[in-house]
């Protein structure tokens, strides 16, 4: 397991924080201006015609407000909000069960979607365009597939890689939003906000430090304000200045730019055992004692984003700037990425 600052806490006091520091509503939304506002449009609409919502799909990174989002369109519709997820439902009765129970107007929150089984997930087509499904009763010849009809609801989809979900599947959702990384101007107002709500004491140039090691992404700058907060009540007087949010995200081995510990382990593994690369993902991987999955979703698209890291037809390979960051020079001999040719199938 990943000694990352952003993998997931057991605690249930973090787990209950977290919570708390969520907006309720689409005005302390932070961030995801053009989501927000088409949402809003969205929602509007149904409201005036008294009307559940369309079926939505949010898609992005981790961490960037899925099930915040979520939670805040089923208030606005003032409507119950059931939650699950793709792993959880592996036969398509589990999600006939979780269906034939919603009541009129009622939202499914679906994580993970992408995950889901193949026999579910041929099941939710037809409730979601026709909002029905056939239950089928007994087996071989002796079958029948008995119609049941369902109540009108709105299934809000989120998946971190939209692009496994079939096509079929994503034509069925009238509004699909893509979530964006955030800037580190929102990031420092949601520190700003989760301090208050935290009734932390904290000076606007901590505020602008846990911000900028964010890595664009409200969950990792809540973490890390959690963080910093124990740091400043162990090791001072409980209010958090400069000096206490440089310290503590030392201990916590999130540097300048926002890596942890996975991400430089990466960098530095790729550079200085394979010589930046090229190398596939599974080899990279196993040298680090890490799942293939654990550093695509965690740690490559943040590298990628800072252009830290390049995904080649032959493999990961670090950049000029991955070696500048480590403090390395890159070599002068290396052939440009783009001159290199791809595999052979």
């Amino acid at each position: 397991m990943s000694n990352s600052i952003v993998s997931e806490f057991s605690d249930d006091s973090e787990r209950g924080q977290e919570l708390a520091l969520r907006p309720k509503n689409l005005g302390e939304f932070v961030g995801q201006q053009r989501v927000a506002s088409q949402i809003d449009l969205l929602l509007t609409a149904a409201r005036s015609r008294k009307a559940p919502a369309d079926h939505i799909l949010l898609s992005g990174p981790p961490g960037l407000g899925k099930t915040t989002l979520a939670m805040i369109i089923a208030t606005e519709m003032s409507s119950p909000i059931r939650i699950t997820s793709g792993p959880a439902i592996q036969h398509a009765g589990d999600l006939a069960a979780i269906l034939s129970s919603l009541v009129e107007g009622e939202i499914l929150f679906l994580d993970e979607i992408h995950r889901m089984s193949r026999p579910a997930e041929e099941l939710l087509y037809m409730a979601m365009e026709d909002f029905r499904v056939d239950v089928v009763v007994g087996k071989g010849a002796g079958a029948t597939a008995i119609p049941l009809s369902l109540p009108h609801f709105t299934l809000i989809g989120a998946t971190t890689r939209a692009g496994l979900l079939p096509s079929p599947l994503r034509d069925r959702f009238g509004f699909t939003a893509q979530l964006d990384f955030y800037a580190d101007e929102e990031l420092s107002t949601i520190v700003r906000r989760s301090a208050e709500l935290l009734q932390v004491p904290i000076d606007e140039e901590a505020i602008v430090e846990i911000g900028s090691r964010s890595r664009g992404t409200p969950r990792v700058t809540n973490r890390l304000l959690r963080r910093v907060r124990d740091y400043a009540e162990v090791h001072g007087t409980g209010s958090i200045d400069i000096d206490a949010a440089r310290a503590a995200l030392t201990m916590y081995e999130v540097d300048l730019i926002g890596l942890d510990r996975l991400d430089r382990t990466l960098l530095e593994i790729l550079i200085k055992k394979f010589n930046g690369g090229p190398v596939g993902l599974t080899t990279l991987a196993m040298s680090m004692g890490e799942e293939a999955e654990t550093l695509e979703s965690l740690a490559e698209p943040f590298l990628l984003r800072k252009g830290l890291l390049a995904r080649t037809p032959r493999g990961r390979m670090a950049t000029g700037a991955g070696w500048n960051h480590l403090g390395l020079t890159p070599p002068q001999s290396e052939l440009s990425i783009f001159d290199m040719p791809p595999l052979d199938a």
